[in-house]
């Protein structure tokens, strides 16, 4: 029963501690040792001089520590506000595949627009049922037994990411006591409000949403209108500037403020090429990730709105979030109670009362909108064009084959992820994990460094004839181990990049220099991400998808459920020495070889 996750109460935010400082020593001695899988003994040599002198008695590195210690006293969440600010707001790349995740569901049992408008009805339905309970009864999350905060829920709903000059904001409209009651639809590229509570302030029924949004269908056919959604795929920089243009005309603003005041926006997809099962998952995710181009469905997106889900007529179907508001974990609990909502029949009679029409939102675009959106246009394609997905589904085993060997399965896919990057490209690279820090009031995110001198040991022995099947066994373990106690140290807010990012920008905050180990070649490498990697928390088939951190890395999702994994690897075309389908089934057949290493003889 889907209820089972919300508390009988509004739940005190308040109970959930402040993240900690992690000590310095403590800090800088863990950066040091994840550098040394990374870099030659005489680079580690000259950072480690540098480290000590930054971290000596009396030196920078003590008193930005003792600022930061003090900031922490003086606000609920020391980290937060400036990782939300450093991580998405100020970077001026495209939301478009850079940033936003997608998650791609299976496949729904219809293939034209009555089912597409009945299944969106059914899900519209079933998202304004969990705000009702957010808004009432927070849902209660917790791991390993510890409460996780869940501040972040009720910002998922009426907020929108603005672009900006130099950095952009995210708006949240709905705290005021009368928040927005709409939603905004998009279809061939025309945008619509569709109030979805009756005048009573009851939502409306499955059956009332379908009847609106057949009067969309009808006035929303495909004729020759502009993608205004298109603009927000642009550089933020881009944008921003497109932006101020666009919102000088009062029917452009009105028409843009109410998609940003909108709950979250419902786009319906027209159908796609139909092509081969197996290339059939890299396809969806793609739609969903970024709409499929110019010429399919990428004017249907309005990238800055936190919630958008896609609803396209041949059955595919997913999210699209933007994470300056919130990261996986909470939208994976949005899109468990979805799918327990839509196992249910639909019992609520509608009312017999007329509803007003859905009101199309209007654009006025003059010489110079209409050139921000060309360039956009070929600015997207180009992207779209420049990025490789290739979704698999592992189906050897999944989480419960490493359980019964006492690893903990998403250590051991990590290790598994490190052992093919290395195959392709004979050296370990900077590699990051995400890990949730909410089990502190405003936690967000910190990363796990998943290269060790454990794992640089187990993968090059791996494929080193001399070494023996026990050997072999026992340094896979300890690789596995020491990633799950990496992992643990994360969770609990001893992680090592949020604090080090934390002295950084408190020294810029002071007006002091860039610290010079902040500078130094090394810091620089150890924060190139070739490898992004996210595991999905959810029990649900799904493939999440994003792009790659850096120009010549890798992002790799994976979903494991019992017997299978669902893995989505994505590079970009223009580096050479990057190739996602070559990583993808280099990925498959060493997880292969370690179930073979784990299975006794003649097994």
């Amino acid at each position: 029963e889907t209820s089972d996750t919300f508390s009988s109460s509004v739940r005190k935010i308040t109970q959930h501690q402040q993240p900690p400082v992690p000590p310095l020593t403590q800090t800088l001695g863990r950066y040091l040792r994840a550098l040394e899988p990374l870099l030659p003994q005489d680079e580690l040599d000259h950072t480690r001089k540098m480290v000590q002198k930054f971290g000596q008695g009396g030196g920078l590195g003590e008193k930005l520590q003792q600022e930061l210690e003090k900031r922490a006293r003086h606000s609920h969440n020391w980290i937060t506000d400036w990782w939300v600010r450093w991580a998405y707001l100020e970077s001026r790349l495209p939301l478009a595949v850079h940033s936003n995740p997608a998650i791609s569901l299976p496949r729904r049992d219809y293939s034209d627009w009555r089912g597409q408008l009945v299944f969106a009805s059914k899900l519209i339905a079933g998202v304004l049922d969990f705000k009702y309970r957010v808004d009432g009864r927070l849902p209660v999350e917790n791991i390993r037994g510890q409460l996780l905060c869940a501040e972040l829920f009720p910002r998922l709903f009426s907020s929108c990411r603005i672009p900006g000059p130099k950095h952009d904001y995210v708006a949240h409209y709905g705290r005021s006591r009368r928040g927005p009651t709409h939603i905004t639809v998009v279809r061939n590229y025309q945008f619509f409000q569709l109030d979805v509570y009756n005048s009573d302030g009851t939502p409306l029924t499955e059956s009332q949403i379908h009847g609106q949004l057949l009067r969309i269908r009808s006035q929303s056919w495909k004729t020759d209108k502009e993608p205004m959604g298109i603009l927000t795929s642009e550089h933020r920089h881009t944008w921003g500037q497109a932006y101020n243009r666009l919102l000088r005309d009062k029917i452009n603003k009105e028409s843009v403020r109410l998609i940003e005041k909108g709950l979250f926006t419902l786009c319906l997809d027209s159908p796609v090429m139909r092509i081969s099962d197996d290339k059939y998952s890299s396809r969806m995710a793609a739609q969903i990730l970024h709409g499929g181009g110019t010429y399919s469905n990428s004017g249907n997106r309005w990238f800055d709105k936190t919630l958008q889900f896609v609803v396209g007529e041949d059955g595919s179907w997913g999210l699209l979030y933007e994470q300056a508001t919130a990261e996986g974990p909470p939208i994976a609990t949005l899109l468990h109670h979805l799918l327990e909502f839509c196992k249910k029949p639909d019992r609520v009679r509608a009312p017999l009362v007329p509803l007003p029409m859905p009101k199309k939102l209007y654009f006025y675009i003059d010489p110079e909108i209409k050139w921000d959106i060309e360039m956009a246009k070929q600015n997207l394609d180009i992207l779209i064009n420049d990025l490789d997905i290739n979704c698999f589904n592992f189906q050897r085993f999944g989480k419960e084959f490493p359980k019964q060997h006492n690893f903990s399965p998403n250590s051991f896919i990590q290790v598994a992820l490190q052992l093919a990057y290395y195959r392709v490209h004979g050296e370990l690279c900077a590699s990051c994990e995400t890990a949730s820090l909410r089990m502190f009031r405003g936690g967000r995110t910190d990363y796990i460094r998943s290269p060790t001198n454990q794992s640089l040991k187990f993968v090059l022995a791996f494929d080193n004839p001399a070494v023996s099947k026990e050997a072999k066994v026992e340094l896979l373990r300890e690789a596995v181990e020491v990633h799950s106690e990496l992992t643990e140290q994360a969770l609990q807010g001893q992680g090592i990049d949020r604090h080090l990012l934390g002295l950084k920008l408190q020294a810029i905050e002071e007006g002091l220099s860039v610290p010079r180990i902040f500078m130094d070649t090394a810091y620089g490498l150890a924060t190139h991400w070739k490898l992004r990697t996210g595991q999905v928390p959810s029990n649900t088939d799904s493939v999440m998808c994003f792009g790659p951190l850096v120009p010549d890395g890798y992002a790799v999702c994976y979903n494991p459920q019992p017997d299978h994994v669902h893995f989505s690897v994505t590079a970009f075309n223009c580096c050479e020495e990057t190739n996602a389908e070559k990583l993808a089934l280099t990925l498959e057949t060493s997880l292969c070889h370690l179930q073979t290493l784990l299975q006794p003889p003649g097994a």
